[in-house]
């Protein structure tokens, strides 16, 4: 491990999520002291991919951390610990110079779902649930990679080491190769010994390739120094000990509350994505029938996060309003999209709750929690002529926590409570719609950057400042908890019975998104044939 500054007051956590990158300056105890931000950029193809310049990607991270310099008055001198966290699963590969292979596959990229329909039909698929605990789909860099295997095998030809996002931010800060235990074990291990699994690794066909694999780094134990060429884009000190985190959506869990020594308890982040999870040991993980949702490692010795996560959450709610938005422009009306996100707790109460069902499958590259398919798309079901927009946001709200109680149904038994986190989750309506559909109070963290926080507190961790992370947990999340708010009895009751039939409709509408999807792979096609052949007649 590398040496403490014992002078320092300060401990920096980076959040890369997929649009923006922030980096978030905490005193040893917790409080957070400044956050600077940077919008990052990916890009999405009618092939299904969705990439981001991994270049560009450390660029802004650099940029967000000089920033937060501007901010702390001697953060250089100051910063005792540096850690990292970014978005999950996607494949960032990196040639033996450490420079970019091409544009990372993100966690959207839906290209290799014609390869994860393979894979799951063999016959190792349930043996590599079992270990990994985790549902293979198109997120995930098992996938992406077997797919790259057989699509672009020069992609893996010249490469020499295959990251995640947070592992390709790490290789930059410090020039070390290396992941964390959470997603290597739930990608290509097993969650009980957080190790690389070999008969996981054949099962995807990847044998050849792990030699691409890099070492698994346990944040909490193991630090390497700032690197002096990153310590010149970044403005900090070379030789300050930088942390890799785990995967962003269990530092986010972890710096909300998802394990407090409380049983019963779950954690949601309604965020891009709805993630649903709730803290377990290791020898008590429930796998389903299904083969979905993820079983990841918290830096907790033997605990893990069972986890399900919707593809898409507030995206369906960015889409609603984005729709309104663009009616009123064309009516000559401009309005922020803050200004639209003022009006939902208002358009909630003039809505009469259940009167419509919405699935929110809004993401291109379709749903991955509680059930893969990847053609799954959103919609409403029950529409007449007297509902108006107030009951479409109503219905999209509705529809994010049937979602979540789908995940949790899948899991087990209902949490006893549920700690919420991401912006949704300020929405006072949104809230109590939650705690109705789940049954279950929830606590909402006054932490405001939970994802940046967890990270920063496996450095507080490495370098010394708490002797183990319960300790930490302690000082840094209970206390930021909120009062229990709990479920309208007659509201929780509506929802109830209103589970099933999302539920049914749910089921009953996958023969649907298949035979969509199939029409408009073969236009797609057909549109491709025809500009080839315009090509060749000129």
């Amino acid at each position: 491990m590398a040496s403490h500054n014992r002078r320092g007051d300060i401990l920096i956590g980076i959040d890369a999520g997929t649009s923006v990158i922030k980096a978030v300056a905490f005193d040893l105890g917790g409080r957070q002291v400044a956050e600077a931000a940077v919008k990052n950029r990916y890009r999405t193809g009618e092939d299904g991919s969705a990439t981001q310049s991994m270049e560009e990607t450390w660029q802004d991270c650099a940029e967000a951390l000089r920033h937060l310099g501007e901010k702390v008055e001697g953060l250089a001198a100051r910063t005792a610990a540096i850690a990292v966290t970014g978005q999950g699963d996607g494949t960032w590969l990196a040639n033996s110079d450490h420079r970019p292979v091409g544009d990372a596959w993100l966690w959207l990229d839906a290209r290799a779902a014609p390869t994860v329909d393979r894979l799951e039909k063999e016959v190792g698929a349930r043996a590599r649930f079992e270990a990994t605990g985790t549902g293979l789909n198109t997120c995930q860099q098992g996938a992406q990679m077997a797919h790259m295997a057989s699509t672009r095998p020069e992609l893996l030809a010249n490469a020499a080491v295959a990251l995640h996002c947070k592992d390709w931010l790490y290789l930059n800060l410090t020039g070390a190769r290396a992941t964390d235990p959470s997603e290597a074990s739930f990608t290509f291990g097993n969650f009980r010994n957080r190790a690389y699994d070999d008969g996981v690794i054949e099962t995807l066909g990847l044998t050849d390739f792990r030699h691409l694999l890099p070492e698994i780094v346990d944040g909490t134990k193991t630090t390497h120094p700032l690197s002096p060429d990153a310590a010149k884009q970044t403005g900090l000190l070379a030789g300050t000990p930088v942390s890799l985190g785990f995967v962003d959506m269990v530092m986010t869990a972890l710096g909300a509350g998802v394990y407090t020594g409380d049983a019963g308890t779950a954690c949601s982040t309604i965020g891009s994505t709805g993630v649903h999870m709730r803290a377990v040991h290791a020898s008590g993980v429930r796998l389903n029938d299904d083969n979905t949702g993820y079983v990841i490692a918290l830096p907790v010795p033997d605990m893990v996060t069972q986890v399900q996560t919707n593809m898409a959450a507030t995206l369906n709610i960015d889409w609603v309003l984005e729709v309104g938005r663009g009616l009123l422009a064309d009516m000559g009306v401009e309005v922020s999209h803050r200004d639209l996100v003022a009006k939902i707790d208002d358009w909630l109460s003039r809505a009469r709750p259940g009167s419509l069902l919405y699935h929110p499958y809004i993401s291109e590259a379709g749903e991955r929690g509680p059930f893969i398919n990847a053609d799954a798309r959103a919609g409403f079901i029950g529409l007449s002529a007297g509902h108006r927009y107030p009951d479409l946001v109503r219905a999209v709200v509705e529809g994010l926590a049937m979602a979540a109680r789908d995940c949790y149904a899948e899991m087990g038994e209902m949490p006893g409570e549920l700690r919420l986190t991401g912006g949704a989750a300020r929405s006072r309506g949104l809230r109590g719609v939650l705690s109705a559909t789940i049954g279950a109070p929830v606590r909402v963290s006054a932490r405001e950057e939970a994802g940046a926080a967890g990270a920063a507190m496996m450095a507080a961790v490495a370098i010394g400042v708490y002797p183990d992370m319960e300790r930490c947990i302690g000082e840094w999340v209970t206390p930021l908890l909120g009062e229990a708010e709990r479920p309208d009895p007659a509201m929780a009751a509506l929802y109830q019975r209103r589970y099933p039939t999302y539920a049914a409709a749910r089921r009953a509408l996958e023969p649907i998104w298949n035979a969509m999807a199939r029409d408009r792979r073969a236009e797609r096609d057909g549109a491709a044939e025809s500009a080839a052949d315009g090509r060749t007649v000129k």
